[in-house]
């Protein structure tokens, strides 16, 4: 019983992390933090579930699937010094996950350490220099963070070049001659 209870939440887990559609505007990473309006039923859910996935990774702390599912609720909550920690495990375990380096890149972004991101987009680009996400996260936190323009515009050709017809392509073309005048 424990074990379908268990299935069905982490089903129930894999669902609600599911892409959330990119606000318009201002040029933004892949993942948008929790904004503090959620429902009290979603936010006592979100716990049972951290409350569930805690357990799993204290009785078996190599499940890296535990590890990434409990670092996404921690970011999609906004406690991103939570979800560094998970993904840390989760990267100690498979050092290669390019989505949990650039995750947790987007955690240290948003918590203020724009260097730390930075330095794990580049680990996850070392990994695989095609990543979409990692690209444009790390165009946003160089222009925007760290105000280097140059960088910026780097990574967002290159950004531009691996996806010409991305959805948001047109914005980030826009982004590139703002950096240019600036």
């Amino acid at each position: 019983m424990r074990k379908i209870l268990l299935f069905f939440v982490l089903t129930i887990v894999v669902v609600s992390c599911q892409p959330k559609e990119e606000p318009k505007g201002q040029l933004q990473p892949q993942q948008q933090p929790y904004t503090g309006q959620q429902a009290p039923m979603v936010n006592m859910q979100m716990d049972q579930e951290i409350r569930i996935l805690e357990g799993a990774v204290k009785s078996d702390p190599r499940n890296v699937g535990a590890w990434i599912k409990l670092g996404n609720i921690f970011m999609d909550s906004a406690r991103f010094n939570e979800a560094v920690n998970a993904y840390s495990k989760a990267l100690e375990i498979d050092g290669k996950n390019v989505d949990v380096c650039v995750d947790m890149g987007t955690c240290y972004r948003n918590s203020g350490r724009a260097d730390k991101a930075v330095e794990e987009y580049r680990k996850a680009l070392k990994i695989n220099p095609n990543h979409l996400n990692g690209r444009k996260n790390l165009g946003v936190v160089l222009a925007f963070d760290l105000k280097d323009k140059q960088g910026a515009i780097k990574e967002f050709e290159k950004y531009l070049q691996l996806a010409p017809n991305a959805p948001d392509a047109v914005q980030v073309k826009q982004e590139i001659e703002n950096l240019k005048i600036k």
